[in-house]
């Protein structure tokens, strides 16, 4: 449905991946015919899904129109269904009733004739137990109608065309005609990284829309920007394996929505350019882990924590779950009772130590 804005050809469609999902368009036609380059080409996911929510949005005021037209189609095939077993069965009571007159007619003596008119008028009667036994079970059971919570279902489907378009049971193929059926075709250029689009509709209207294209690099498959940010201030305190643990930790995923291992960090790090964590980079910058601080102050981590969360010494975090970072210059700083008892002291002087 697609045509080159730039040459007047139809688009070609390519599919790739393992399950066909990834789709790009180009107008190749003048490559084809004449030998000459390609015309335009672009990705086609973010241009279906600009083109399907404008037809959601145009369809949206016939939603609960097109509902209560098949509720009134659903009622009028029941209804017509009904109508025709009754007609057929008044033309099969009316040809038993042929059939024993037929039969009544006939002279007893005769009895190869009298035998057929028989079988037939009892072939007859079966035909008119048979369609009674359908009529009475199409009247009893309504099977085509709609029940009051398919009817509140459908009716709400109406006015929400999105989980309709969405729904696991639309195919393919139905969202094909609709679009088919809204749309006659659609014009693409390609201009300064945008893609214009102008759909021409069924009814003689035209939409302008206008898709960004995805620049180098950037695809669906691209990882969280706040992960990607994360990862170059671990990587200044950690190695790639341990980075890798931090991120599964607090919950992080690559962009294809896998955990991450140590060969994923290193792969990100070669992508863009980070430079591999080297053992002692904390100390030629001054600082110190956790461990290192406590270690030096003679007390628990725990001690060190407290004393960060009450302002004593100053330390900072990547992200929340992930290694401290302590500027080494502070512990030299800190009042000797507190690195000699190991924990921190009350800002009352006046408080007297419970002694156990």
């Amino acid at each position: 449905m697609l045509r080159c804005g730039h040459c007047g050809r139809r688009l070609h469609v390519a599919y790739s991946g393992t399950a066909g999902f990834c789709v790009r368009y180009n107008c190749r036609g003048a490559h084809l015919n004449h030998g000459t380059e390609h015309c335009i080409s672009f990705g086609g996911l973010r241009v279906d899904a600009a083109v399907a929510t404008e037809v959601m949005r145009q369809l949206a005021p016939l939603g609960i129109e097109s509902a209560l037209e098949a509720v009134a189609r659903c009622q009028t095939a029941v209804s017509e269904r009904c109508r025709h077993l009754e007609l057929a069965l008044a033309q099969a009571r009316y040809e038993a009733d042929l059939a024993r007159r037929q039969y009544d007619a006939v002279d007893p003596g005769n009895r190869l004739v009298a035998s057929e008119l028989e079988r037939r008028w009892n072939d007859r009667l079966v035909d008119v137990a048979r369609l009674e036994d359908q009529l009475t079970a199409q009247s009893g059971e309504d099977t085509g109608a709609l029940t009051e919570e398919e009817r509140a279902h459908l009716m709400a489907l109406g006015r929400d065309l999105d989980a309709a378009w969405n729904h696991p049971g639309a195919t393919t193929e139905t969202r094909k005609r609709i679009v088919r059926t809204a749309i006659h075709e659609i014009m693409v250029k390609v201009e300064d990284e945008r893609i214009n689009l102008v759909i021409h509709w069924a009814g003689g209207d035209h939409t302008r829309l206008v898709v960004p294209k995805n620049r180098p690099g950037h695809h669906r498959w691209i990882g969280d920007p706040e992960t990607g940010d994360l990862i170059h201030r671990l990587a200044r305190q950690q190695s790639d394996a341990a980075i890798a643990a931090t991120l599964n930790r607090i919950g992080k995923r690559t962009g294809r929505g896998n955990t991450w291992t140590e060969v994923r960090v290193r792969s990100y790090r070669n992508a863009h350019g980070i430079a591999v964590f080297k053992p002692g980079e904390l100390a030629e910058r001054g600082e110190l882990t956790l461990e290192e601080a406590a270690d030096r102050l003679k007390v628990s981590k725990m001690t060190v924590l407290r004393l960060i969360s009450a302002g004593t010494i100053h330390g900072y975090q990547a992200c929340k779950g992930g290694p401290w970072a302590i500027p080494a210059h502070q512990l030299s700083t800190l009042p000797p009772q507190l690195r000699s008892q190991g924990r921190p002291v009350t800002p009352d002087p006046d408080q007297i130590p419970l002694k156990f």
